[in-house]
């Protein structure tokens, strides 16, 4: 739950009903209810919608691979780097590349430079 403790909990609830007080406190914990059950039956009520509009592939779909906690960018990376060479650069299309043996030609003589450049 965040990284809020038992102990955390109860400083925080102690606090709150000395700065607002106890006459307020029920009246902001009811709304605080309702504001979360609000929230709890959004949520419910776009699933909903989901599941009619998307018909019987929303059923289908495995939610659990598709949520992204899963993800751990360090597996990915050694994953990746654990991967054959062959088989990657089998999959990866050549390259073309336009090669040329000749140099550029610069004037005979000393390097040019600039006295007044830093």
């Amino acid at each position: 739950m965040a990284g809020i403790t038992l102990d955390k909990l109860m400083i925080i609830l102690i606090l709150a009903a000395v700065l607002i007080g106890p006459e307020r406190l029920p009246m902001l914990a009811e709304k605080l209810g309702t504001l979360v059950r609000t929230l709890r039956d959004l949520a419910g009520g776009a699933k909903e919608r989901m599941r009619e509009e998307m018909g019987p592939e929303f059923d289908d779909v495995d939610w659990k691979k598709l949520d992204p906690r899963q993800y751990d960018p360090r597996r990915i990376v050694m994953d990746a780097l654990r991967d054959e060479p062959a088989a990657a650069a089998a999959a990866a299309p050549k390259p073309r590349v336009l090669r040329t043996t000749a140099r550029p030609r610069r004037e005979a003589g000393p390097m040019r430079f600039d006295d007044e450049a830093t």
